[in-house]
């Protein structure tokens, strides 16, 4: 009798340790013990970038920011106001509930405990991210001279994009009504992009086709969306719930094939991709 009631106690304890395992192997957001439904693992498709701010609003779930990323399975894609913890859990969704595993670089501008949370001694890293199905290197971060309200930069990779190593940059510019600003960052962006013969400018410029501020980018590349271009007889699709155009994929000495803008509830800018044509 005392014997199967040990029996009994050591396999209640041995089910409640192992409910404690898969509760902590389940990934952040599931409920205790129970993990996710994961989706039919796929590919990043291989020559598709995307750029997405993430933010606003921006304490948004990581899972259903996850979820419209793996939609598309770019093999690229650019980050902008993206707090660390946020990409970290996004790149955990993807792997364990998409099969998408990504590398990723950051370009840190600023230290926010108001924004990203965690110890106000220590609080989270927050600006830019490049996530990439291949390794990236040479990654450069540069805060710009003059960031505006706010510091602002960019950052750059050099990572496989199509099957072919390309220089891929990521920026955010200044918030709107600040002109005069976003001329001098996009002047220190675009000196650094013209080094480069293939180049894939990313980002929130926060600033629409004809901005005279935008001349230095349009003079060294051009927007994927082939309808887009700086002058009154241009179509561009609009990026932002306040319909305008403020994000880009610019291309430098490469050809786009297909460029899409969706609208997301996860975010007041919508989902800007393109697949590219690197042959």
């Amino acid at each position: 009798m005392v014997f199967g009631r040990g029996t009994r106690l050591l396999g209640g304890a041995v089910i409640v340790a192992c409910m404690v395992l898969i509760g902590r192997s389940a990934p952040s957001g599931a409920p205790f013990g129970r993990s996710l439904p994961v989706d039919a693992v796929r590919d990043v498709v291989p020559n598709r970038v995307m750029t997405w701010n993430i933010c606003n609003p921006c304490e948004v779930g990581n899972l259903d920011r996850a979820a419209e990323i793996a939609r598309y399975a770019p093999q690229v894609i650019g980050m902008q106001e993206a707090c660390v913890r946020d990409v970290e859990r996004i790149r955990e969704y993807l792997e364990n509930l998409h099969g998408l595993a990504y590398h990723v670089e950051y370009g840190t501008v600023l230290e926010s405990w108001g924004r990203c949370g965690g110890a106000p001694w220590s609080p989270g890293a927050y600006g830019q991210a490049v996530l990439s199905a291949a390794p990236m290197t040479d990654r450069v971060n540069v805060e710009y001279p003059d960031g505006g309200s706010e510091d602002r930069g960019y950052m750059a990779v050099t990572t496989m994009v199509g099957g072919q190593p390309v220089r891929v940059f990521n920026t955010h510019l200044a918030h709107r009504h600040q002109e005069a600003v976003r001329a001098g960052q996009t002047g220190v962006l675009a000196r650094e992009v013209a080094r480069h013969d293939r180049a894939i400018v990313l980002g929130d410029f926060n600033a629409v086709p004809d901005a005279p501020e935008l001349t230095g980018i349009w003079a060294l590349a051009a927007d994927t969306d082939s309808q887009c271009r700086p002058s009154s007889t241009g179509t561009c699709k609009p990026t932002t719930d306040w319909q305008s155009k403020f994000d880009y994929v610019f291309l430098r000495g490469i050809a786009p094939l297909k460029h899409r803008v969706h609208p997301t509830p996860y975010s007041d800018h919508h989902l800007v991709y393109t697949d590219l044509d690197l042959a």
